[in-house]
């Protein structure tokens, strides 16, 4: 077995390991051996010497994130056992091998005891993504641990990982195929189809945590007016076109978003006068559209990335909700979102309902809405649940 160097905690700084909590902050660390570098497989343990866990090391607030609480070398036999769990999961609740969706989660980081990965599938192209050094130099071990495990089902992995690594390790970090390599961009996700945008899109290209939610929007869009703000790519507005829409217009301030959605509406739907796309800012489309639409979707970026963002990240919510009540038509629909993980669901709504009052107008909550089931969340890592959305009644 491989000999890893060693982290001693301070004095009572194991009690939210014993609790299988993925993370250790560099706050807790009493003492290291010397010679430790960013990404490399440490193995913690108590004040007292007990082992606790083992994990990647990397500079920055959370110095450790845990692989595993056995004691237990990271090698091609541990990236195969947590691959195959994440995919025997998605398999068993008929998210993976579906023949009208092959588009996916496969790896959702501490949600499948991988904290740091990130994997998307899209048809026979998995996109990779690292959010901490040690998945980046692990890189090619869990490349062929994927292609491995899912066989056939993938035959390219691409690497996507510029802008998610910390910039201060100096990894020279660039994107592109490390396994295969293909032009076909077009994945389906509920028999819808969709371009995919792995090259320089957000995230992994897609926001694939929208699936469920875009699925409910379809029942609601029979013969209403609707209104995609943050468009992105356009996929709550392909699903409320099959939906029956009389029309769908789709605005972002991102030009390429605009153009991607265009490109998606024409792969479902070819010369359907319904949709139009606006490049504009979302609040002054709102002013110049009031009463015009009677189903409208609100899902902007995340707001706050940190928690010193918090404050003015709900200031934000609560304007851009305000604009929304102010302009849907009496009985309209609307779904509002936050992607911004230090925003709880009470903060959110509380948001919500603060515009809900200073918009003036009666609204009833339909439902509540998070990420689907190939986003899981650690029972023990609640930090994982990040998507927040409600879907309100407005009279």
């Amino acid at each position: 077995m491989t000999i890893y160097k060693t982290i001693l905690l301070k004095k009572g700084k194991e009690e939210s390991l014993l609790r299988f909590h993925p993370w250790i902050f560099s706050g807790a660390i009493q003492r290291m051996d010397e010679g430790i570098e960013e990404g490399e497989p440490v193995r913690i343990f108590t004040h007292r010497g007990d082992f606790v866990a083992v994990g990647h090391y990397q500079v920055g607030s959370i110095a450790v994130r845990v692989l595993s609480f056995r004691d237990i070398e990271i090698n091609q036999d541990f990236w195969e056992s947590r691959l195959k769990s994440a995919l025997r999961m998605r398999v068993g609740i008929g998210i993976a091998d579906n023949p009208s969706n092959n588009t996916y989660r496969l790896v959702h980081g501490e949600g499948d005891n991988l904290p740091g990965l990130v994997i998307d599938c899209y048809g026979e192209t998995a996109v990779m993504q690292a959010h901490s050094v040690g998945m980046h130099v692990c890189r090619q071990q869990i490349c062929n641990a994927l292609t491995q495990v899912m066989g056939e089902r993938i035959q390219n992995v691409y690497y996507k990982s510029e802008t998610t690594l910390p910039y201060k390790a100096e990894l020279g970090q660039e994107n592109g195929f490390i396994y295969g390599g293909s032009n076909n961009d077009v994945a389906v996700e509920n028999g819808l189809k969709f371009h995919v945008d792995w090259l320089k899109g957000q995230k992994t290209g897609f926001f694939v945590d929208q699936r469920e939610n875009r699925a409910l929007l379809e029942r609601y869009a029979k013969n209403r007016s609707v209104l995609n703000m943050f468009c992105y790519t356009g996929g709550f507005s392909v699903y409320a076109m099959r939906g029956g829409a009389t029309l769908v217009h789709s605005v972002d301030s991102s030009a390429k978003a605009i153009e991607l959605t265009k490109q998606n509406i024409a792969l479902n739907f070819p010369d359907d006068k319904r949709h139009q796309a606006f490049c504009e800012d979302a609040f002054k489309y709102l002013d110049a559209n009031d009463g015009k639409y009677d189903l409208m979707v609100l899902d902007p970026p995340a707001f706050a990335k940190h928690r010193g963002a918090l404050h003015n990240a709900l200031k934000g919510y609560t304007r851009l909700n305000v604009k929304g009540l102010e302009r849907i038509k009496p009985g309209g629909i609307l779904f509002t979102f936050s992607c911004s993980q230090v925003v709880t669901k009470d903060n959110f709504r509380n948001a919500v309902f603060t515009a809900a009052a200073q918009a003036g107008r009666k609204v009833r909550i339909l439902h509540q809405l998070h990420q689907p089931a190939d986003h899981p969340i650690n029972i023990y890592h609640p930090e994982g649940e990040y998507l927040k959305g409600l879907v309100l009644y407005v009279e």
